[in-house]
């Protein structure tokens, strides 16, 4: 069904509502947000009922015929517009002419404790959105189940934590605003073994490998990009974990340490003994 010929108003109600959603308190109010780009509207458009409108240039619509089809099979309202209402709308300096409005999608806590995830990545204290978005990317890539933000954590939704998720935001459930102590008591009542990432932990990442303790489920708490975990959330973990630093560089940024811990675990959860080949065999 092709796309109507006439332009939605700069002036039209639903372009300024769509502008407001780059405020938190607006998406809040809401519960909308905003998801940029192809691979985002993409994903939105095949998660079920949770893209509710798409704006597209006629450029955009063309290229990405496919995407504007998805988008009207899931329900979603098309407006076509010209550069300069999707240029108001988006969050991005050089937009790609897709901006859709999606309805929140997180998952409860209780709900993720209920499927006894296996592989889990903590978010305390991340304060960085372009991190917190990267982070549940890597998380989406290594196979875990969930991602939880405590309350102290970034918004989930501020459009730039969405685009650095690349549309893995849409694939795997994800917890937000649950206080830090609640995440790991749940964690560890579901039998998830807690494991803080921080450069000054008294383990190694390589001796824990070595010990063949990762096997089993696992959930990694990473802390604020500037300062790290603070003691009393250290405290909290069962083992404090840090990833060996061979070369001469001074450390590693959140998503790189998050990616080399997740990816630690998946691989030990994949060998002789982890729980994947336990419960997939």
């Amino acid at each position: 069904m092709p796309v109507s010929p006439e332009l939605i108003s700069p002036r039209s109600p639903r372009v300024s509502a769509a502008r407001r959603l780059a405020k938190r308190n607006f998406r809040g109010k809401e519960r909308l947000f905003l998801a940029e780009g192809p691979q985002a509207v993409r994903e939105a458009a095949a998660y079920g009922s949770t893209l509710v409108e798409l704006f597209t240039t006629v450029e955009a619509a063309e290229r990405y015929a496919d995407i504007i089809g998805e988008a009207r099979a899931a329900g979603a309202r098309v407006h076509l517009a010209d550069e300069q209402v999707i240029a108001d709308i988006s969050t991005t300096v050089t937009p790609q002419g897709l901006v859709g409005i999606c309805r929140f999608i997180d998952t409860p806590f209780d709900e993720i404790l209920a499927a006894r995830p296996r592989l889990v990545a903590v978010l305390a204290h991340v304060r960085d959105p372009g991190n917190a978005g990267t982070v549940l990317r890597c998380a989406d890539a290594a196979g875990a189940e969930a991602v939880v933000l405590t309350d102290a954590s970034v918004d989930l939704y501020n459009p730039k934590a969405v685009r650095a998720s690349v549309g893995s935001l849409f694939h795997l459930p994800v917890a937000v605003g649950v206080p830090v102590e609640r995440a790991v008591a749940g964690l560890k009542e579901a039998g998830v073994r807690i494991l803080a990432a921080d450069g000054a932990g008294t383990d190694d990442l390589d001796d824990e490998l070595d010990k063949g303790t990762m096997g089993g489920p696992t959930a990694w708490v990473f802390g604020n990009e500037a300062w790290g975990l603070p003691e009393e959330t250290r405290a909290l973990a069962d083992a404090v974990v840090r990833v060996p630093i061979h070369g001469k560089a001074e450390s590693l940024n959140l998503a790189t340490a998050a990616a080399v811990c997740l990816y630690a675990s998946a691989r030990a959860q994949r060998g002789s003994g982890g729980c994947r080949t336990v419960t997939e065999s």
